[in-house]
């Protein structure tokens, strides 16, 4: 059965966002794919994700997630600044089918517009959307 933590917030794109506190009083957040998406693309063998520094907009394309099934565009949740990537994805993109909410982590990025987060679904109504109810 997929999973939707109720600690983050989802995009219509299948990618989920974490929020917490930054070290300079900033807000950080980790992005990822959801359960659902991992589940749909299948087996995923290579992630391309941005450099550190680069800049993210709500909405736009900032890598790729390939899979034995196809290659789907990541998508960011909000606008920021990538302040880490998962490098251990490079030889372990098996992260992501096996665990997308904690070792399958793809960037952190401190938000430079927080308040985008209150356009995204919580986890009821991701679990709404990806169920058709």
């Amino acid at each position: 059965m997929e999973e939707y933590p109720d600690d983050r917030r989802y995009t219509e794109e299948h990618e989920w966002i974490q929020s917490e506190n930054g070290q300079q009083g900033g807000v950080q957040a980790v992005v990822g794919i959801t359960d659902h998406a991992q589940c749909a693309l299948g087996d995923i063998v290579f992630v391309e994700l941005p450099a550190i520094g680069s800049d993210l907009h709500q909405g736009e394309a900032f890598g790729t997630v390939e899979s034995v099934k196809s290659v789907s565009d990541l998508y960011a949740p909000a606008s920021g600044r990538v302040v880490a990537i998962n490098a251990a994805l490079n030889e372990h993109p098996e992260y992501v089918n096996e665990d997308p909410y904690g070792r399958g982590w793809m960037v952190r990025i401190e938000l430079t517009a927080p308040a985008e987060l209150d356009r995204l679904l919580d986890a009821g109504a991701y679990e709404r959307l990806v169920s058709g109810s």
